[in-house]
Parts: C-alpha cells; structure tokens; sequence
C-alpha cells in the first residue's frame, strides 16, 4: 500500500488523502458490511460515543480475521456519525481505542454525519475495505 498524498499538501491527521494498492494474482479484496458498536450477539454495552467506536472495531478487525486480513491491510474506512460534535468530543477516546485495535495504520477515510443509523442506540457505523497480499 503506497499513501499518496501531493507534495504541496498538508498532511492530514489519522488518514491519507489517497491509497494505491498493486494487485497481484492471489491477492484478496475483503469487504467488511457496516459495524455498529454492538458485540457478537447484538448487544449494546454502553452508549458512549468512543466505547461504541472501539467495539466497531473490534468487530471489524474479527471479521477481517475471518477473511485472512489484518488491520494493516485496511485499505478504506467510511464512518457514518449521528452527531458530528459528540464525534469530535469523542477524539481522545477515539484515538486511543483506533491505536489500540488497528495501529498506527492510516487509509483512506471518509466521515459523514448522517440522520440516523438503522439500529436506533447505534452512534457510528464503520464500513471496511481490505486488501491483502498476494502469498
């Protein structure tokens, strides 16, 4: 995965701008559904902003196991926010749980705040894009 990002630009702060990956024969595309920060068995454990976030993450980073990936191998991330500000409140939560579950791995990534989430307690939905290498 190679970050691209133009000379004249200023670095962005937890993403890249763009994303090139090489595809080679064997490689693997693993498309991980919007999670919501729900467990296994589709339970809420809190209603806290960033303890929803890191259990999105967790789901994703089981669910990319699944599939032969790892979070170094996220190419992607969309995340759906109910409100904007309790996000931005949220960052310091945020960014600890991200470091803890994916790393010091940043993609392509794209924030929205949306109206509502399908599921009525959920605070973020995040959508996953990996690739994985070629063996």
């Amino acid at each position: 995965m190679k970050i691209l990002q133009p000379p004249d630009w200023m670095a962005p702060r937890g993403y890249s701008n763009g994303v090139l990956t090489e595809m080679q024969v064997g490689s693997k595309i693993v498309f991980v559904g919007g999670q919501v920060g729900w467990n296994g068995q589709q339970q809420f454990e809190s209603d806290d902003f960033a303890d929803q976030v890191r259990q999105a993450l967790l789901n994703i980073v089981q669910i990319l196991a699944e599939g032969g990936a790892k979070p170094e191998h996220i190419v992607r991330m969309t995340w759906y926010v109910t409100d904007r500000k309790e996000y931005v409140a949220a960052y310091p939560g945020i960014g600890k749980h991200y470091r803890e579950l994916i790393g010091r791995h940043f993609p392509a990534m794209t924030a929205v705040e949306v109206a509502a989430l399908v599921e009525d307690r959920a605070k973020v939905e995040i959508e996953v894009t990996a690739v994985v290498p070629a063996q």
